[in-house]
């Protein structure tokens, strides 16, 4: 009874969760480095806009292959810096330190929710009208992380005590 009490606990709920938020970070990442050239090909024609219709929002588009791969590089970088965070946050509530676990996870989860809401939703979907492209709309995809990542961050932030009662 006692390890179904200590399994069941929000606590072991909230480091799993963010566990296996971690572990998707991660394999993000691994993703987007191992086959670096297609994920590149989604951040170049998403800038360029050349999937896009209409002429109205061409003048936003960014077409220099340097400032594509800052902007890929970067991504990688945010994702792999939020994946450290959620390991970390990860074993801190597995050695029941509540505080800083709530702290790394808290931290991790809002840097994908920034990459995912603000980033690829709001200046990708929105500034560069990815919504437009059949072939490179990201924001499915954005939007799940966004929903993983917003009730995470709810699960982070309930008190124990509140949620007993």
């Amino acid at each position: 009874m006692r390890l179904l009490a200590r399994v069941g606990s929000l606590r072991a709920i909230v480091a799993v969760t963010v566990g296996f938020i971690a572990l998707n970070m991660l394999l993000v990442v691994f993703g987007n480095v191992t086959d670096y050239g297609t994920n590149e090909a989604f951040v170049q024609h998403v800038l360029a806009m050349d999937t896009t219709f209409g002429q109205g929002l061409k003048w936003r588009a960014i077409t220099s292959p340097a400032i594509v791969t800052i902007v890929y590089v970067l991504i990688i970088l945010w994702e792999a810096i939020s994946a450290v965070l959620l390991i970390a946050g990860t074993v801190a509530y597995v050695r029941d330190r509540e505080d800083s676990a709530r702290k790394f996870a808290s931290a991790g989860l809002l840097m994908i929710m920034a990459l995912f809401l603000g980033g690829f939703m709001t200046i990708g979907g929105e500034w560069f009208a990815m919504w437009q492209s059949k072939d490179w709309n990201g924001i499915p995809a954005a939007l799940r992380m966004v929903t993983i990542a917003g009730f995470a961050l709810i699960l982070v932030h309930l008190s124990p005590r509140r949620a007993t009662q």
